[in-house]
């Protein structure tokens, strides 16, 4: 009997021992603050404003509450696009996504004269703080290449071989 009662008294502290340590391990989680992404947000003016200032072409905005700023995908011509504001109607960033159509001529010219034999296949453009990248993916038969022109120089980013 007094057998059976230690071994329920070690059974009972070794459980204890094990819910205080797992305890322990989680307050030692940090998670990081959570980020809302919520569907067809409403606007403020001053960003409703902003976007009709800057996109007088856009078709079909669709907006997004990101947190504390606002998300928009919309299109203009035959690209898709998104861009987002802070509450004050300030842009942070555009993205356009588009094709070798949709290149400025003195980019395509630097492209082409550099990557001869490769086709265009998409071509992204960011424009954010003064800055206009455009970022290339290009391929042959047996390479991916993505590639990126910024203030007129070229510079090769990625160099996949297809075949491996």
């Amino acid at each position: 009997m007094k057998h059976l009662t230690i071994s329920k008294l070690c059974g009972g502290l070794f459980i204890l021992l094990i819910a205080g340590s797992l305890q322990a391990q989680e307050a030692n989680i940090k998670t990081l603050p959570p980020v809302t992404v919520t569907s067809s947000a409403n606007v403020t003016k001053k960003v409703a404003n902003a976007f009709q200032s800057s996109f007088k072409n856009a078709v079909n905005p669709t907006w997004y509450r990101l947190d504390k700023d606002y998300l928009v995908k919309f299109i203009t011509g035959d690209m898709n696009n998104q861009a987002l504001y802070k509450r004050n109607g300030a842009l942070v960033y555009q993205i356009s996504y588009g094709h070798e159509n949709n290149l400025p001529k003195e980019v395509r010219r630097l492209v082409k004269s550099n990557y001869i034999d490769f086709n265009i296949v998409q071509t992204i453009n960011v424009q954010e703080n003064n800055r206009n990248i455009w970022v290339i993916n290009l391929e042959d038969n047996d390479k991916l290449i993505i590639a990126r022109v910024e203030d007129g120089a070229l510079e090769e980013v990625s160099n996949f071989d297809k075949n491996l």
